[in-house]
């Protein structure tokens, strides 16, 4: 269950936080403790390979700059291990060393693969056909046929081409006891198909998490046991486990998330979930994650996969744009250094975890965190060391000048990410979570918003073909077609265009502009009441007028404060989103929805100010104002699904 926090949007828009509800944000942050690295584990040789030296030294540097308490990471190469190692320590409060055989880490979203393979297996025997729709298989409830002749097949799950809407609240559990049936859940908490199948991936937590019961419900096996026996037992991975809870002796070794508090750490819940294929409640070691890369980097597949499955779990299946890397199936391609790579991020509270695969150079590397670090650095150190594994076989990046000159204004414009929810507040994200693009001379473009690196403020691209722009000193690639954006970094998402009325900086002023008046209102009327106290009493229906304008008032900035209180800390807030437990999540679509009542009766109260001469002109100006400013805010939250 992957969610990523844009760190550098946020310090733009800090100081806007302190009038402005800030947006609920989907993507996970990083977090770490100034612990000393004891590095437990062995290399697999005497003397390591340059490729496991580098990375070595990146994870101690990681470790030590970004505050995360510990780490696990497995190098393969040539078909064996060459580095295997833990660093820091699995529990701030115990000190216990991370021990890379034996530390146990929630993979979060990595676990995605595993899912995978024993879809494939099941193609493999007959039982599910990629090609046919999932209704075909399931028995106790049904996909709901939005777009007629248009079904849900069993690829468009393992390719995030769905076009389920991306809920997320509440998914996540905070004891392994609290965890539902798999199909249960899926049952209860099917989202709404938002567009056609097989018409853009878009990263999808429910649609695997139902390849998953697919497979559960054609074995007749519970998923996670049908995981232990077909992927777990036949690769001789002993701490692994899908199982909630866990086996005591796989319990007994887990790490224990982390996120910065002040000088220390505090202890992350919510790894556990109703949804295992999708990672909730999975873990692994290091150790155990090197044989599965082996296995995949074999191409026979090894004992869990056929050749011909293991070639089409890695092929190209899907992709948003056919000029940059694609989609198999559930690994992402990346290009770095001229090398294709197959990469997969994974994110829980306090754990962020990488797994990479270079299939032609028979490389990859698996690294795992237990903290967030500070500003959510751990959720991106795993690309880090991922680019690290491509950069060790690739060259480096050339300088690219335009080599197009055609027109780029038409690009330029706000785009909002397709995992957008629809349904629920944590649409709010597109607020400052999108994508901004502005066009240059020579045919150049900046964006902002479309980087993961969260030191990276703005990119600045040349165009190297109509629509096809490469990063200024860097690798990465973005294009444009059919008012869609795409990069090359992240081939799990696109972006779509927005319409000036839909623009998130329209939003935010007209946001901050109205809540001001409000807030000021909401100020300024008691001091009068008491001001004119001895003024000849106004008529019943002006003071309540003026009642409910306080109360709107009131109503709304209440709401406004308890976002800010909401996402006062991001990784905290990561948390609370997936396991959904925190009252002011309850409170802010509360508070707008009665304010939307009286501001309804605002309206009503406008009317009758003017017809009957309530108050001097200026009066009634102030009052048809503050009910604009009102109905403008509410607006704007509802868009955004803030209000009831």
């Amino acid at each position: 269950m992957t969610m990523r926090l844009r760190l550098r949007q946020r310090r733009q828009l800090r100081l806007r936080l302190l009038l402005l509800p800030l947006c609920v944000l989907l993507p996970l942050l990083p977090v770490g403790g100034g612990i000393a690295q004891a590095d437990t584990g062995s290399s697999s040789a005497a003397g390591t390979t340059t490729l496991s030296e580098e990375i070595d030294s990146l994870v101690r540097r990681q470790l030590a700059d970004h505050r995360i308490p510990g780490a696990s990471v497995v190098v393969v190469e040539g078909g064996r291990p060459v580095l295997t190692k833990g660093y820091g320590v699995a529990d701030t409060a115990a000190k216990t060393p991370v021990d890379p055989e034996r530390t146990g880490f929630f993979m979060a979203s990595d676990a995605k693969l595993f899912t995978a393979v024993a879809v494939l297996q099941q193609v493999e025997q007959g039982r599910l056909d990629l090609r046919s729709d999932v209704n075909r298989y399931l028995k106790s409830f049904k996909i709901r046929d939005s777009y007629p002749g248009h079904p849900v097949t069993v690829r468009d799950l393992l390719t995030h081409t769905a076009g389920f809407d991306n809920n997320i609240i509440g998914r996540a559990a905070t004891r392994p006891e609290d965890v539902r049936p798999l199909g249960e859940s899926l049952a209860a908490h099917q989202p709404r198909r938002v567009r056609p199948p097989g018409e853009v991936a878009s990263y999808d937590n429910y649609g695997v998490a139902l390849a998953g019961y697919l497979v559960e419900t054609v074995t007749g096996t519970p998923f996670a046991t049908y995981v232990d026996r077909s992927i777990v037992r036949p690769l001789g991975m002993d701490r692994t486990s899908f199982a909630q809870p866990h086996a005591p002796a796989v319990a007994a070794g887990l790490a224990r998330g982390h996120r910065p508090d002040g000088a220390g750490q505090q202890v992350q819940n919510g790894q556990y979930g109703d949804w295992s294929p999708t990672g909730a409640g999975a873990v692994t070691t290091a150790a155990d994650m090197g044989k599965l890369l082996r296995a995949l980097l074999d191409e026979d597949g090894g004992p869990i996969l056929t050749a011909r499955s293991n070639g089409a779990l890695q092929k190209r299946q899907f992709g948003n744009d056919e000029r940059l890397p694609g989609l198999g199936y559930i690994l992402e391609e990346r290009g770095r250094g001229g090398q294709r790579m197959l990469v997969k991020d994974g994110d829980l509270p306090g754990f962020h975890g990488n797994l990479a695969l270079l299939p032609e150079r028979d490389a990859a590397v698996y690294v795992v965190y237990n903290g967030d670090g500070e500003n959510g650095r751990a959720a991106y150190a795993g690309q880090e060391v991922a680019d690290r594994l491509a950069g060790h076989f690739g060259r480096p990046a050339t300088v690219q000048r335009s080599t197009s000159l055609a027109d780029v204004a038409r690009y330029e414009g706000d785009y909002r990410s397709t995992r957008t929810s629809s349904s629920e507040l944590t649409r709010v994200s597109a607020l400052i979570g999108s994508v901004r693009v502005s066009a240059g001379e020579g045919a150049t473009l900046t964006t902002t918003g479309l980087s993961r690196d969260p030191d990276a403020a703005e990119r600045h691209w040349v165009q190297l073909s109509p629509g096809l722009f490469q990063e200024k000193g860097g690798q990465d690639r973005i294009a444009f077609d059919g008012g869609r954006l795409v990069s090359a970094s992240d081939a799990s998402v696109a972006y779509e265009r927005l319409p000036w009325y839909l623009s998130p900086t329209l939003h935010q002023q007209a946001l901050l502009g109205s809540l001001a008046v409000l807030a000021l209102t909401v100020l300024a009327l008691p001091v009068l009441a008491v001001v004119r106290r001895r003024s000849p009493g106004a008529p019943a229906g002006a003071r309540a007028a003026k009642l409910l304008l306080w109360t709107s008032g009131a109503l709304i900035t209440a709401a406004t404060v308890c976002f800010l209180l909401l996402s006062a800390d991001p990784n905290a807030l990561n948390r609370t989103i997936i396991v959904g437990d925190s009252a002011l999540l309850t409170a802010v679509p509360a508070l707008t929805g009665v304010a939307l009542a009286t501001t309804c009766a605002m309206v009503v109260c406008a009317f009758l100010a003017w017809r009957r001469r309530w108050w001097r002109v200026s009066g009634r100006l102030h009052y048809t104002c503050s009910t604009l400013a009102a109905l403008v805010f509410l607006g704007v939250c509802a868009s955004y699904r803030l209000v009831g």
